[in-house]
């Protein structure tokens, strides 16, 4: 039924690409509406595995095999990624990337309930709604390569698959491989609590995993004898959280302690805490860790330890594009938001009064917010995308309004049908920008101005994250 479908839609397409907007996107909406389901099942299956940074490997191929199956001709483990790949359509004119993500995020887990509850046995999910960011970015690409085709623009469609953007920065690597460079503008989006193509830029920040070693003993027999490395984890700590009052008003400073032994009796001589630090600018990021690595050893010589880190990731703040993000905002506000049925108010009414002050009113899911340019306090490895290539987003309404993302809301919300409306939001969206970009190239000549501006005459890029290799294991 969804083939034929397809096909009815895709005769309807008109056949100059200089079509009145209202056309294309009563064809757009045909298309993509038509692919639903599959766009749907495709959101679940990847929400029911939840796969974590660089072991995406079934979700990898499930969206490789999509593409492929669409004509799209892929190029897997690209930058030395077993799980990254790349889907390309169409051999001439400008090329439009798409990104997708489809990492999940380790220690929250929920049903698609509107209630607390964890499913047994399942120690990550998707709160970040990765797994609606491939399904919806799978289906413009798909959609536009159908526009191409059936229209005979000249132009380049292609899917970026992009493991391990929680804290793994897959894209950095990627930019650092080149596979942008022949690139004219990149498209991306993201779950949220509301539709937005507001020009939002995000934080520059790295990580690390800070490792202390000691000698263990008997912690009341021989004490003397030990050297804690969870002392010296802990007065590192107790340094940053005094060094907070001192760093510029705009960083963010977060820290888990991932070991730190195993029995009270034992003096551990082992013990990891992993840091992340971020701040606006990258030069501060770099100053401020400069003052973490002291601390580190400051610790570690307080108390008789040794220590050494390894910086996992490191990402690039977000370089805005205002020609394309108001032409983003324009394409979201021609898609609309985002209705729910009954079933779907009652779910949403159960998990908005679970939230502490939420900043949005339930209802504004249908409602496209306005546009403006703001710093955002996240961070994104599309970041170091965007000083690659002009590169626009945009979020829509896949949450219930006033969930946060990497939250049990967020993961319920992920793997049921709200999730899966925002989602086709975002696939129309991407499409209808793409056919812009395609039709337009006085915006992408402007586009490009703004970005030469944006970087500097003297720019060069720079890795937050140096020279290291992609950290396959950093979820393991």
């Amino acid at each position: 039924m969804i083939r034929y479908a397809l096909i009815a839609a895709l005769a309807a397409f008109p056949a100059s690409v200089q079509a009145q907007q209202s056309d294309v996107m009563s064809d757009i909406s045909a298309l993509i509406d038509a692919r639903s389901e599959e766009s749907a099942k495709t959101a679940r299956q990847l929400w029911e595995w939840a796969e974590l940074g660089y072991q995406e490997q079934k979700s990898s191929d499930l969206l490789k095999q999509m593409l492929k199956s669409n004509g799209f001709k892929i190029t897997s483990g690209v930058a030395d990624i077993p799980t990254a790949f790349t889907a390309e359509f169409g051999t001439e004119g400008p090329v439009i990337a798409i990104l997708a993500e489809y990492d999940a995020l380790p220690g929250i887990n929920q049903d698609a309930i509107a209630t607390r509850s964890p499913i047994a046995g399942k120690s990550a999910a998707h709160a970040c709604g990765h797994n609606l960011f491939a399904a919806g970015s799978v289906e413009a690409a798909i959609a536009v390569s159908k526009w191409l085709e059936q229209t005979g623009t000249p132009g380049r469609v292609r899917l970026y698959g992009t493991p391990a953007e929680e804290g793994g920065s897959g894209k950095v690597y990627m930019v650092r491989a080149g596979l942008f460079n022949d690139v004219d503008i990149a498209l991306h989006w993201h779950a949220g609590d509301k539709n937005s193509a507001a020009a939002r830029t995000t934080l520059a920040n790295r990580s690390a995993k800070f490792r202390f070693r000691g000698v263990s003993a008997h912690a009341a027999g021989a004490p003397d004898k030990a050297r804690s490395a969870l002392d010296g984890v802990e007065a590192f700590n107790m340094m940053i959280n005094m060094m907070r009052e001192h760093i510029p008003q705009q960083s963010r400073i977060h820290y888990v302690i991932t070991e730190g032994g195993t029995a009270p009796n034992v003096v551990p001589d082992f013990a990891e805490v992993f840091y992340y630090v971020r701040h606006p600018q990258p030069s501060e990021v770099d100053a401020i860790w400069t003052r973490l690595e002291d601390a580190a050893r400051g610790a570690a010589l307080g108390t008789g330890t040794t220590v050494d880190w390894e910086v996992i990731h490191g990402n690039n703040p977000l370089l805005v594009n205002e020609p394309l993000a108001k032409m983003m905002d324009a394409k979201l506000r021609q898609v609309g938001g985002v209705t729910y049925t009954p079933e779907e108010q009652e779910f949403a009414e159960r998990i908005y009064a679970s939230f502490d002050k939420p900043r949005l009113k339930l209802g504004s899911q249908e409602e496209i917010q306005p546009y403006n340019v703001s710093l955002g306090y996240g961070s994104t490895d599309v970041g170091d995308v965007s000083y690659a290539t002009p590169t626009v987003g945009l979020n829509t309404a896949t949450w219930v309004p006033g969930t946060s993302a990497h939250s049990w809301q967020s993961s319920a919300a992920s793997g049921m049908s709200i999730g899966f409306k925002g989602t086709q939001v975002a696939a129309k969206t991407l499409t209808l920008a793409a056919i812009e970009l395609y039709t337009n190239p006085d915006l992408r000549a402007e586009a490009k101005a703004e970005f030469d501006k944006a970087r500097g005459p003297d720019y060069q890029y720079k890795s937050l994250l140096g020279d290291r290799d992609p950290p396959l294991d950093y979820r393991k």
